[in-house]
């Protein structure tokens, strides 16, 4: 029986390193793809279209939207984010796990559409150590860092809603802890209905056989 991939959402606080873990987790293991994202921000130094992000315009965002191309999309700082459907469900079929890096909007709404999917919310060890993170990038001025840092105590009250708590304090066991998430939830029955199906139907097979 083929192996059909699940949807991994992950999700947190800008600038609490959910990209340094995601990519980690794609070095160290085969069995996972990036979900790139169209959005309709501006690139950052070093950022190229097409692999951390499809930067398009705006007009082409709400084109891609109203033709139902996007499993989700959802508003941040000033600016569109969405995953594009075709991408995702491709891996999936190919038995990969499709990781999303999402916010709270979007998570929830892959989650509509796909109940299997696994919600990941990705946290600091404390408040101090995420703005200390964000003052590090160097890459926001203070007025976009403060947007963040509120923007955080929002998205704090959604926390709930996911299925996992991921705390950011040790790279490398906060990476093997979210594999081992992953390897979890291919056990569970209710994405294993068909395995289960094909060993009832040997078992009653042998049964009447004999």
């Amino acid at each position: 029986m083929s192996r059909k991939g699940l949807i991994l959402v992950v999700s947190g606080f800008s600038g609490v390193g959910k990209g340094t873990i995601v990519r980690r987790l794609l070095e160290k293991y085969d069995n996972y793809a990036l979900s790139v994202s169209v959005t309709t921000r501006a690139p950052r130094e070093g950022e190229r279209h097409g692999r951390e992000y499809f930067f398009i315009s705006e007009e082409q965002f709400t084109s891609m939207a109203e033709k139902g191309e996007l499993i989700e999309y959802a508003g941040y700082v000033g600016h569109h984010y969405g995953t594009p459907r075709d991408y995702v469900t491709g891996h999936l079929d190919a038995g990969r796990d499709m990781i999303l890096e999402i916010e709270i909007q979007g998570a929830l709404k892959v989650k509509e559409q796909y109940p299997e999917a696994v919600l990941v919310f990705v946290v600091p060890p404390d408040a101090a150590t995420l703005k200390a993170r964000l003052l590090g990038r160097g890459t926001e001025t203070p007025q976009v860092i403060e947007e963040r840092m509120r923007r955080a105590v929002e998205e704090s009250e959604g926390v709930e809603r996911y299925d996992y708590l991921l705390v950011n304090d040790d790279l490398e066991a906060c990476v093997e802890e979210l594999h081992q998430i992953m390897l979890c939830e291919h056990r569970k029955t209710a994405v294993n209905q068909e395995l289960i199906n094909g060993i009832r139907t040997d078992l009653k097979r042998f049964v009447e056989g004999e």
